[in-house]
């Protein structure tokens, strides 16, 4: 059995400066800081001597969320470049309206950030979403390997919609007819029963942040 908490970090600096995210180094705002703490406070309520691993996105609003929420549980967290948000070459540190402009491949309607092809990069320079699920794949083949139940990853929106097709047993090309997304502060939670299902059980459950 397995129990799988994703945490998608929450208000950060580039949703409210129209800016691209990627790999830019943005941090929480202090909205952002409220809803982390407020995450913390109830999985920590919740999780209550459960002993938990946390991993996180190395990048800034990631890693402030993980480390607030681990302050909380009282534990430690693993640090990765692998739960990095998808690399989106040279829109990086653009505004959204400049990628609107520059995107060199075909999106789904109504936006900039996801291609149709899951082969396609949106920008010079940026990963396809296979390139994210090559990446995701080791660390995801490790959690389910693992020995250990409860695992907390704090990731972004893209990387954790390709985890969580993986989880569901979807292949990479089902990623050119279906996503699950991500909301900022969103909580979600996998299990696996001891029959091997897997099910999500909750997406982006809003009310931690509350």
């Amino acid at each position: 059995m397995k129990t799988i908490i994703t945490i998608q970090h929450p208000q950060s600096e580039q949703h409210i400066n129209r800016q691209i995210g990627s790999w830019a180094d943005w941090d929480l705002t202090p909205l952002g800081v409220t809803q982390a703490e407020c995450i913390g406070k109830r999985l920590a309520e919740e999780l209550s001597g459960c002993p938990c691993r946390i991993y996180s996105s190395d990048l800034r609003r990631a890693r402030h969320t993980a480390e607030m929420v681990a302050d909380c549980l009282r534990t430690t967290v693993t640090f990765t470049d692998v739960l990095r948000e998808q690399y989106l070459g040279e829109a990086i540190g653009k505004s959204k309206e400049w990628a609107r402009d520059h995107v060199q491949t075909l999106v789904w309607p109504q936006t900039i950030d996801r291609a149709a092809s899951v082969d396609g990069r949106l920008f010079r320079g940026a990963e396809s979403l296979r390139d994210v699920w090559n990446r995701l794949l080791p660390f995801y083949r490790q959690i389910l390997e693992s020995s250990e139940e409860y695992w907390i990853l704090v990731s972004h929106a893209g990387t954790l919609g390709v985890f969580y097709a993986m989880w569901l047993g979807w292949n990479p090309e089902m990623l050119e007819k279906c996503a699950l997304s991500g909301k900022s502060g969103g909580v979600s939670f996998l299990r696996e029963d001891e029959a091997g299902h897997r099910m999500i059980e909750r997406l982006n459950d809003m009310s931690y942040i509350l």
